[in-house]
């Protein structure tokens, strides 16, 4: 489990929290606002292999109750996490279709993610932050620690930033940043914790870039939902264009991971190290729109289900794509500077 280094809850508050579900939502609101308020992101900590070393799986766009190869997803992530001996397991949101949860007692939850990744493997501490259909339904829901004692893998966090021996994840909530969600009329969306948007918007990119820069991390991985930059059905993300990845490039970010898109996919940026990579598989794919794109900078797309490894060491790190079937379809390695496709 991580270890949280910007908060706790007092041991009897929790005691009290245990006997009464009323208690407890009003206590975890009452943090989760104290959260909101400060500057800092929360931060947590995980421990790494005894060699330094620290791999984990990233999939994305999963929850349909094993619908659409979700199963076939879970099923080759439980064999390669095995291999690897993964440390833990990044979502990269929309996690419940095709709107979030109702409530802490949806039976999505079970559906969908307890009883579809029940490999050995994945019984790992699971990092998700929230997609667009997952602020469709009740947010605070995905956020209660209630799920979390249902379930321990189950960690659920807008925006934080988790420390893992020489590399620092920093997951941001994405889904703010997009102007069109605000003017849906065909979709409700839970903003809660959100409202004034714009004040959101300010204080999280703030805070992101001091986090940013006051890290000491060899590796820098920004985990969000949406894309950046992406040659599949939703695009580039012009919003994230125009505010976080100024952001992400003075402070030399390594990775940029997120999902949003329904497929598998690593883009380089032409100027520097940034490597930006889609792990949107995990469940419905095969859309069939690709849009052209320099080849210097795609270094592969693919349009259907699986998902991503990654592993990181003192010196480099290695990602690997793989299909519904286990085969791999993608391999490159990067030391910080150079990079390399295999």
């Amino acid at each position: 489990m991580p270890i949280p280094t910007s908060f706790s809850t007092h041991p009897t508050s929790q005691a009290m929290a245990m006997k009464s579900p009323t208690v407890h939502m009003l206590l975890y609101t009452v943090a989760l606002m104290a959260v909101m308020a400060v500057a800092d992101l929360q931060r947590l900590e995980h421990p790494v292999k005894a060699d330094g070393s620290l791999s984990f799986l990233v999939v994305g766009d999963w929850g349909r109750r094993g619908l659409y190869n979700q199963s076939n997803v879970a099923y080759q992530m439980g064999n390669i996490g095995e291999k690897m001996d993964v440390d833990f397991i990044v979502s990269t949101g929309d996690n419940f279709y095709d709107s979030g949860l109702v409530d802490e007692d949806d039976p999505a939850f079970y559906d969908s993610f307890t009883n579809i990744y029940t490999a050995p493997s994945l019984q790992k501490q699971w990092y998700a932050v929230l997609g667009n259909h997952d602020y469709r339904g009740n947010v605070l829901a995905q956020l209660s620690p209630v799920l979390t004692q249902r379930d321990n893998k189950w960690l659920c966090i807008k925006s934080f930033i988790l420390h893992a021996g020489n590399v620092e994840l920093f997951f941001v909530d994405t889904t703010p940043f997009q102007d069109k969600y605000f003017t849906d009329t065909d979709h409700t969306y839970d903003w809660r914790g959100v409202l004034p948007r714009e004040q959101y918007l300010t204080n999280l990119l703030k805070d992101v870039d001091v986090a940013l820069k006051e890290s000491t991390a060899k590796w820098k991985i920004v985990v969000g939902h949406h894309t950046i930059f992406s040659a599949g059905d939703h695009g580039n993300t012009q919003e994230l264009v125009d505010k976080l990845l100024p952001i992400l490039l003075e402070n030399e970010v390594n990775l940029y991971i997120n999902g949003h898109d329904h497929c598998l996919q690593h883009i380089s940026h032409a100027n520097s190290q940034l490597q930006f990579l889609t792990s949107g598989g995990g469940s419905k794919a095969w859309r069939g729109e690709i849009s052209r794109w320099n080849l210097d900078e795609m270094k592969f797309y693919y349009d259907g289900q699986g998902f991503m490894a990654v592993e990181v060491t003192e010196s480099e790190v290695h990602l690997t794509f793989y299909d519904i079937f286990g085969n791999i379809l993608h391999k490159w390695s990067g030391s910080g500077h150079k990079h390399s496709v295999m």
